[in-house]
């Protein structure tokens, strides 16, 4: 590295960032970090050799630097308060050179995380909590990185990369994707390093749109497949013990897996591709005991696969039915007037069939069947969809254009949109469920993959919002954020949990992009009364 990128480096790590005090400030130079009073001079020395650095104001008035070892290669953590220097953490360096160190602190969370940029593109981004260096994610980023800077407000890492240009990326653990902002096809190190800096200077640090923010409370042991497999919950409730209930998921490459409260593992049935699932407990069919049945899209099959739940809590299937759908997709289930079981199976080309679920009784043996009630059909694809048996109504999620309501004791009702995508709802609409928690307390629970969110809506019309939140990161629990969710259930049953985490609720999200550390998708729990409680709830 020349000097003039030396010096055109540590000018970038200073840009956002403040002095100690009206006297004090941190400066690197190649002997020792030194904190500085007014006149320049040194009230304490750190000494070591350091050629990668960055620092962060904490709202307490201190400040924090990351330093890298140019001998040792490990990182050093140092708080700067009061006219003092500390090394609060030392941890090992990461298994490759690091080429270029930034720090973010999270506007929201005010989590401390460093992005360590290597050679040949590898590069990861840690959470730095409590004393320990946890990895977030890898990220693919430029193979010679010249300069790189975190607006923490906005959310963005910017990394300059010579002969090519400079790059934009999402700072959140949750964010993907970059976006190239300028060419620079002949630069070298040095000018790429300062064409950042001036890029920095002339555009102006644009803060994110912030929404409340939740933290899950448990996670669920990640599905086996790689990609895009963790789809859909459903939560089962323990008739007599909730610390027993069950959720129900799918792995939509392998099949429907069976969790404990704790996030375990305690069932696998190996059902093939299954998108969606849905279940309704206390359900009649003919005889003094009651079923509670679990129902599923198959998209091998473009049909249902229809389990039973035992009072333990343990699934098995009773059944494979048919349906009229090419391209089987979303499903969602409700108690019908006999006391038995209607389905809501859709498809891609925006058909919604409502199913009857039938048994007949052949010599001891229980035979099921499925009875098309009616057929509507959306413009475009729908997926996520909730029955709500308190008003007779379904509720469709159209992923573009938003939420249709469809009444089920009128046999000639038409849908009809009653939350539209805009303000209070970003597409890609996913996910839908009811919170029954009792007069003036219904919510509908909506998912968008369009800003990571979940909105709320009053269940009964006019369905008024009443907010939107995310799900951040629980670095106690060391339990990432959540993004990119396709489905999700809720239940206002009293499951306690930890100190009674579950005692007004649960909300069962799926994650699409597994973090802390970075692996296949799982599902995260959430009690109903962080939901609440942020978005003031009654």
């Amino acid at each position: 590295m020349t000097m003039t990128m030396k010096k055109t480096v540590l000018a970038l790590a200073l840009l956002a960032t403040a002095t100690l005090s009206p006297a004090q400030s941190l400066q690197l130079d190649s002997k020792a970090l030194r904190l500085l009073d007014a006149q320049g001079q040194s009230l304490q020395d750190l000494s070591l050799r350091a050629k990668r650095w960055d620092q962060r104001a904490l709202p307490d008035g201190s400040r924090l630097a990351l330093l890298q070892d140019a001998d040792s290669a490990e990182l050093l953590l140092v708080r700067a308060r009061q006219g003092r220097m500390t090394v609060e953490a030392r941890w090992p360096g990461p298994g490759f050179a690091v080429e270029q160190l930034c720090l973010y602190r999270d506007a929201q969370q005010g989590l401390l995380q460093v992005f360590l940029l290597g050679e040949r593109g590898i590069s990861e981004q840690w959470l730095l909590h409590e004393g320990r260096a946890l990895p977030l994610r890898r990220l693919a980023t430029p193979l010679e990185p010249a300069a790189c800077h975190v607006r923490d407000a906005e959310g963005r890492l910017y990394i300059a990369e010579p002969g090519v240009g400079l790059w934009a990326y999402g700072a959140d653990a949750e964010s993907e994707g970059r976006q190239l902002l300028q060419h620079l096809p002949e630069a070298d190190e040095d000018q790429a390093a300062r064409a950042l800096g001036d890029w920095l200077a002339a555009h102006a640090e644009r803060p994110r749109a912030a929404l409340p923010m939740v933290q899950a409370q448990a996670q669920t042991t990640p599905v086996a497949g790689p990609g895009d497999a963790a789809d859909d919950p459903a939560i089962w409730v323990h008739p007599r013990r909730p610390a027993d209930s069950r959720i129900l998921a799918t792995d939509k490459k392998r099949g429907l897996a069976v969790y404990d409260m704790q996030g375990r593992e305690a069932q696998f049935l190996p059902v093939g591709r299954i998108n969606n699932v849905d279940l309704r407990q206390g359900l009649r069919y003919g005889t003094g005991k009651t079923l509670d049945l679990a129902v599923a899209t198959q998209r091998d099959e473009a049909g249902l696969v229809l389990f039973e739940i035992g009072s333990g809590g343990r699934v098995s299937e009773l059944a494979r039915l048919p349906t009229g759908l090419s391209d089987i997709y979303g499903v969602c289930s409700g108690l019908n007037a006999s006391g038995g079981l209607d389905v809501f199976a859709n498809d891609k080309d925006g058909r919604v069939q409502q199913i009857r679920l039938l048994r007949e009784r052949h010599q001891g043996k229980d035979a099921w069947q499925g009875q098309l009630v009616r057929e509507i059909k959306l413009a475009s694809q729908p997926e996520g969809c909730v029955v709500d048996e308190a008003t007779q109504q379904l509720f469709v999620g159209e992923e573009r254009r938003g939420v249709w309501r469809l009444a089920l004791d009128r046999a000639d009702s038409q849908p009809e949109l009653v939350i539209p995508v805009g303000p209070a709802l970003q597409a890609d609409v996913e996910g839908l469920a009811i919170y029954q928690g009792g007069p003036g307390r219904r919510y509908l629970i909506v998912s968008s993959q369009g800003n990571d969110s979940y909105s709320v809506f009053d269940a009964d019309a006019p369905h008024a919002s009443r907010g939107a939140f995310r799900i951040g990161m629980n670095a106690g629990l060391g339990i990432d954020g959540v993004s990119e969710t396709d489905g999700l259930d809720v239940s206002a049953a009293n499951l306690g949990g930890a100190g009674g985490a579950y005692a007004e609720g649960l909300l069962v999200v799926q994650d699409g992009r597994k973090r802390l550390p970075q692996g296949t998708q799982n599902f995260k729990l959430l009690g109903w009364r962080e939901v609440a409680k942020a978005l003031g709830l009654r």
